[in-house]
């Protein structure tokens, strides 16, 4: 039991300031485990805090939200590709006139914008679609043999049946 005057660590977390933490260490991509760790309690202590408090559970929920999203963000950029603006330096000469010297070459470097364009990852595409419809793209299909049309049943007894021709007679 907590000491008179003292709040106990769940309290400590429960204050505007706590969860404010608990928010921000769950935004900056932090698992629950690393939280737990960051409050000097195991993550089995921070699960039954969650049960316990919602406020807590809340906080992390908003905190992981923003994260979340931007990762799903860049999953689909990753899939679909996408453009980009990156410096690049160029190195200039021009000619100039000096007078008494003639033409002279001089050099000088400069940055400049350059669009440049990233495909299409695979490995996102798959995984977006995987996640997104299995239906359609997850590695295990279920499929019910019982639902076979009459035709379809018919050519495959009928392969079934056939005399296997490396038969000798």
């Amino acid at each position: 039991m907590a000491k008179a005057g003292r709040k106990s660590l769940i309290d400590e977390y429960l204050t505007e300031d706590g969860l404010l933490l608990l928010e921000g260490w769950a935004r900056d991509g932090l698992t629950n485990e690393e939280i737990a760790a960051n409050i000097g309690v195991t993550s089995k202590t921070l699960y039954e805090w969650i049960s316990k408090k919602r406020e807590i559970g809340d906080a992390l929920k908003k905190g992981k939200a923003p994260v979340d999203i931007k990762v799903e963000n860049q999953l689909l950029k990753s899939a679909l590709g996408f453009k980009v603006t990156v410096k690049k330096a160029i190195k200039v000469k021009t000619k100039k006139n000096k007078p008494g010297v003639g033409l002279i070459e001089e050099e000088h470097i400069e940055m400049v914008d350059e669009e440049q364009y990233i495909p299409p990852v695979p490995a996102a595409q798959f995984f977006w679609l995987k996640n997104r419809r299995p239906d359609k793209w997850r590695e295990k299909q279920d499929i019910n043999v019982n639902t076979i049309d009459d035709k379809t049943r018919a050519e495959v007894e009928a392969m079934l049946n056939e005399p296997d021709e490396t038969e000798s007679d």
